[in-house]
């Protein structure tokens, strides 16, 4: 048997994966929804803080542990794996994930509104990684598929802040990140991609057989 640990993004809750956790639970996953603190704490404690809930549940079956998350929750299993790397870890699909970055982010960093909402981890969601945020998402040395979008709800900020293609939030460049084993596109919103089809078909065929469905 095999697991699979599901981490949502900022401002959403382990119920937005819940489409995808059945699809998982279907084909026979073990898995772990987690709920976190998204917008009270940084990456580096929001990762601290879901290490012994991820142990006990790998503790539970013999085989590998993957991970499969939605916007900032890629740059949570980055510093997850980049601090202490489960010794069972299976295949990562990151979908939509700000790996570079989000120019939204850089927009609005100064706003105060986005900075009371969105808290600590929102500040680090922007282009301009700091050294400390670098080496707290590491290296991509293991086998990470990103899934981006390139359809949009918000055309404010897919016209006037975004380059093009994007999802509303996350342009398709900055999902990419060195390391990453395969990178696709599907048509759809940041904030309904992780329950498209097309998502979830590639995230499981990703899991089998480590690449995506071409």
């Amino acid at each position: 048997m095999e697991g699979v640990v599901l981490l949502h993004g900022i401002a959403r809750s382990a119920r937005s994966l819940s489409k995808m956790e059945r699809a998982l639970r279907a084909e026979n996953y073990q898995t772990l929804n987690l709920d976190y603190p998204a917008r009270a704490q940084n990456l580096k404690d929001i990762a601290n803080g879901l290490h012994a809930p991820i142990a006990q549940f790998a503790r539970g079956f013999d085989g590998r542990l993957h991970f499969v998350t939605h916007s900032m929750g890629g740059l949570v299993v980055r510093a997850l794996i980049a601090q202490k790397r489960p010794p069972n870890l299976g295949r990562v699909v990151a979908i939509a994930p700000p790996n570079g970055g989000s120019e939204v982010a850089d927009f609005l960093r100064d706003n105060p509104l986005y900075v009371r909402f969105f808290g600590p981890a929102g500040a680090e969601l922007t282009t301009k990684r700091t050294d400390e945020l670098r080496a707290l998402l590491g290296a991509v040395d293991y086998p990470l598929g990103v899934i981006a979008g390139d359809r949009t709800i918000d055309p404010i900020a897919s016209l006037l802040i975004l380059p093009r293609p994007n999802d509303g939030r996350v342009s398709v460049a900055m999902t990419r990140v060195d390391g990453m084993a395969d990178h696709i596109v599907a048509p759809a919103s940041h904030a309904l991609i992780m329950n498209h089809p097309s998502a979830i078909m590639q995230t499981l065929y990703l899991l089998r057989s480590g690449c995506f469905k071409q």
